[in-house]
């Protein structure tokens, strides 16, 4: 655990902000849109637990953050450590009037070349976690009527190849923020799903690798294929924390899609299905393994932790 640290000398908080003063958990937060956001909500006022799996990251950004804060190095996927983690920001920062369930790991390739313990860790930590995470911090929630943020991606619309643990496991967080929503709603918890398109994360580098996913994307239009920094989506979360919306697009034009998600799976196997002609079956193991720098860190702590083979090499 990191000690609790105060507003750097000379910054300025933001005084007209709702948030101000309350308590953000964030998970996955040790880099990329995670880390983005616990900027965004310390600079609106909020106090910030930083939750994630590589404590010299962690320590970092919670470094750089303009409020009182606290980092645990912890896997989402043990309820045993969130559990830990909650009593900690409750005893330190207070009860947490809002919660981010953003960690998520990645694996690309034919499902039957990927490593079934990659497979299913993928869905442990982006499904899994992220019931763990409601269920260690609901009870502070009930106390603050706090706001239950699932970050999600336009994965949950529309199965892509080569990504089969990915879709299902994000296809699942909605549901189950979806689920959630009608149970906790009488208890003054809102309960928001946030859908994330391409982002400048180490992830969207992983996902270019392989050439089915890299077709679909080319055949989107030119403005579905725009890359976002993480500080801008982190910017649209933020909003929709503050809003408590039931639903965030980042970007904003993504609500649009929603009427149309029966017509995504026909397109995409379309477009699959002529990008995997045209390919000999060895080029669509190339890229098979871990994406990103934030993935293989959790797998590997995991498999040494587990036994588990290593992951496929990248």
């Amino acid at each position: 655990m990191v000690p609790i640290s105060g507003p750097r000398p000379g910054t300025a908080v933001s005084g007209d902000s709702v948030l101000r003063g309350r308590v953000a958990v964030v998970t996955g937060a040790a880099r990329g849109i995670g880390e983005a956001l616990t900027r965004r909500l310390s600079a609106a006022g909020m106090h910030v637990a930083l939750l994630g799996r590589e404590a010299q990251t962690l320590r970092a950004a919670a470094a750089s953050l303009r409020t009182p804060n606290l980092c645990f190095e912890c896997d989402v996927t043990e309820p045993d450590a969130l559990d830990e983690a909650a009593r900690q920001v409750a005893d330190r920062l207070g009860d947490a009037s809002v919660v981010v369930a953003n960690a998520g790991v990645a694996a690309g390739g034919p499902f039957r070349l990927t490593d079934a313990g990659l497979w299913r860790r993928v869905i442990d930590v982006n499904l899994v976690g992220s019931a763990n995470t409601a269920r260690a911090f609901l009870p502070q929630l009930t106390r603050t009527h706090g706001y239950f943020l699932q970050i999600d991606s336009t994965a949950a619309f529309g199965a892509a190849p080569m990504m089969s643990a990915y879709c299902a496991s994000k296809a699942g967080a909605e549901s189950f923020a979806q689920a959630l929503r009608g149970e906790v709603e009488p208890d003054g918890i809102a309960v928001g799903i946030a859908y994330l398109h391409w982002t400048a994360t180490d992830m969207l580098t992983g996902l270019d690798e392989h050439p089915v996913l890299r077709a679909l994307r080319a055949h989107q239009p030119w403005f579905a294929r725009r890359v976002h920094t993480s500080e801008r989506v982190a910017d649209w979360l933020a909003a929709g924390v503050e809003r408590r919306a039931a639903h965030v697009y980042a970007p904003p034009w993504l609500r649009w899609c929603q009427p149309l998600r029966p017509l995504f799976p026909v397109l995409v196997t379309r477009v699959a299905r002529r990008e995997m002609r045209r390919m000999p079956a060895a080029g669509f193991a190339a890229g098979t393994g871990v994406m990103g720098v934030g993935g293989r860190a959790d797998w590997e702590a995991y498999a040494a932790s587990a036994g588990e083979g290593s992951a496929p090499p990248r």
